[in-house]
């Protein structure tokens, strides 16, 4: 049995929003990246925290799961940021960049219908901090289906936290056919 997949957000896991007064937690460290479409006099600044390298590193040597980018990052998410955290070369979705105002035209996460196309039946985790109720009663609805989802949802101005990825390990390990780490 495949492993569930790990579908990986950015901006607000990995990337922290910055607070009212634009700081963001002393444990981030500034990097200019220059994403795919924009100068190298126009870059990017992004603030990670190279502790979420060995930590995601650790999850993805378990087997467990599968991990694949689920961000607007899209392709930039393996050659900008995984690199600055000492990540390899992860997959990706490739998310279409919709013409929207909010990031849930629906009620729910614009990125949904994507996932829930790409995923088909298989069985996954999704960090993301964008998460709304629609989005939790869907990931049941997959779930009372067969498709074991769950959503763990860090929040946007401090990211992910170690609890988030130990809560990410139980879970897998709980599913039927799961490999011993």
């Amino acid at each position: 049995m495949r492993p569930p997949y790990l579908l990986l957000d950015i901006d607000g896991v990995l990337i922290p929003f910055p607070d009212a007064d634009g700081s963001t937690p002393a444990t981030h460290t500034r990097h200019d990246v220059v994403p795919a479409g924009r100068s190298a006099d126009n870059p990017v600044t992004v603030w990670l925290n190279s502790d979420h390298g060995p930590m995601l590193m650790d999850v993805i040597r378990t087997g467990l799961i599968t991990p694949i980018w689920c961000t607007s990052w899209r392709q930039d998410a393996t050659t900008l940021i995984g690199p600055l955290l000492g990540l390899p070369d992860l997959p990706y979705i490739d998310l279409p960049r919709p013409q929207i105002t909010t990031s849930h035209p629906n009620g729910y996460l614009w990125k949904r219908d994507h996932v829930d196309a790409w995923l088909g039946d298989a069985p996954a985790v999704w960090i993301d901090d964008d998460f709304t109720r629609l989005d939790h009663d869907w990931a049941a609805a997959r779930t009372a289906k067969g498709a074991g989802t769950i959503l763990v949802q860090p929040a946007p101005r401090l990211g992910l936290h170690p609890e988030h990825l130990t809560e990410v390990m139980t879970w897998a390990s709980r599913l039927p056919g799961a490999r011993t780490a």
